[in-house]
């Protein structure tokens, strides 16, 4: 058997709407068709990639989805561009050293609550909400760096919950009521409102 090399990794930045975060594109899947926010330090035992990415004193928050990481970095952090070229070195290495970045049996013992997909027991407006968020909601915002998970459904109230870039952004909310609610009070009469629930 011939071993060729790990594969080259290379490793973007784009910047998010949200100036607290940044979001860092790899040409490697990380978490192929799905997402993981890690709010804080003590949450992130299934990622070894999130617990050496918090060992960043300007990291504040760790969001990872199919390609991309995106990073919420501390209040007292000055400016992205002093830090950006420590990560993605950072990120280029540990990849291609083939760096563990998720730890599915761990993902499974914490409880995810909030998810997008459609479980048997969905009455039929959470299975048409929860389909509109993963066909026309999920691919802006992950282009966003940033991710929206449905949470709860109740007397024509959508509870949402915002993750990554969409995390604390100050456009989030014009994004979720006149983007988001508009939309689904037009394609699903039931609805009456949405709103974020607050992490």
């Amino acid at each position: 058997m011939i071993k060729t090399g790990n594969p080259v990794i290379s490793i973007y930045t784009e910047m998010t709407p949200n100036p607290e975060t940044m979001k860092f594109v790899a040409n490697k899947l990380l978490y192929p068709g799905k997402s993981i926010d890690f709010a804080d330090e003590s949450l992130a035992g299934p990622s070894p990639l999130a617990k050496e990415l918090f060992s960043f004193p300007f990291i504040r928050s760790v969001f990872i989805a199919s390609n991309f990481v995106t990073l919420t970095k501390t209040n007292d952090t000055e400016d992205w561009h002093d830090v950006i070229p420590t990560i993605k070195q950072f990120l280029k290495d540990y990849l291609e050293n083939g760096g563990v970045v998720i730890n599915e049996e761990e993902v499974a013992k914490i409880k995810q609550e909030a998810t997008n997909t459609v479980t048997a027991d969905d009455d039929d407006v959470v299975k048409r909400i929860k389909e509109l968020l993963d066909n026309y909601v999920k691919p802006a915002v992950e282009m966003d760096g940033g991710a929206i998970q449905f949470k709860s459904y109740n007397e024509g109230i959508v509870n949402l919950m915002l993750q990554g870039s969409c995390s604390g952004c100050p456009s989030s909310m014009i994004t979720l009521k006149a983007g988001i609610e508009g939309m689904m009070k037009r394609m699903i009469p039931e609805v009456k409102e949405v709103v974020a629930e607050a992490e």
